[in-house]
């Protein structure tokens, strides 16, 4: 975790529309620290023939204006990650069958993650990042192993690529980060943008 220095601390308050821990560490890393975490509460069913990409912007919007209601003359952040095979869009597992079915759809296969950023309150910006994963062929074995580790609950598509699944990635195209859960480089673009001070070492 890089810390601010006191000197640093931007007197525009961010708040993070997200109850993800992994959000949070991400923006940790660079040196951004919400003032508070309050998770937006709304309706993640895609609509119908919406692509996976308007899914991930959709709601990353939805949850940092949902949030934004809350805080007035607040900055928040709001992401939502969509994993993809073609057009088809896998759930958040919250069952193992449906993480099971996830990871044999995936094994041996190309995959696109859709992260969505957006922000809401004193300014308004949105981002849709796209990464490419490439899957080894997974033996059943391997399967069975991953998904008793429990390290699939909840995630976009059965898996997390900084857990054990790690193990299972022959291939990454794009954003490592944006893939966790936030891509970094665009977030920290748009905090820039919209006013919010990042550490130095985001100059380029």
């Amino acid at each position: 975790m890089v810390k601010v220095p006191a000197g640093q601390l931007p007197d525009m308050r961010l708040v993070l529309a997200s109850g993800s821990p992994r959000r949070l560490d991400l923006l940790q890393q660079v040196g951004v620290v919400p003032v508070e975490v309050d998770p937006a509460d709304i309706d993640e069913q895609p609509l119908d023939d919406e692509t996976p990409r308007a899914l991930a912007a959709r709601l990353a919007v939805g949850k940092a204006a949902a949030t934004a209601l809350r805080h007035v003359d607040a900055l928040v952040l709001g992401a939502d990650t969509v994993v993809a095979c073609g057009q088809r869009i896998l759930p958040k597992a919250e069952t193992i069958d449906e993480a099971r079915s996830c990871l044999k759809l995936l094994s041996g296969r190309r995959h696109r993650v859709y992260t969505g950023v957006a922000l809401a309150g004193r300014t308004t910006a949105s981002r849709v990042v796209m990464s490419v994963v490439t899957f080894k062929r997974l033996s059943q074995k391997e399967i069975d192993g991953y998904l008793a580790t429990g390290d699939w609950q909840g995630k976009a598509g059965g898996y997390a690529i900084q857990g054990p699944a790690a193990l299972f990635i022959r291939a990454l195209s794009g954003s490592y980060s944006g893939v966790v859960g936030l891509p970094l480089f665009e977030t920290g673009q748009m905090l820039r943008g919209a006013g919010y001070p990042v550490l130095e070492i985001m100059d380029t």
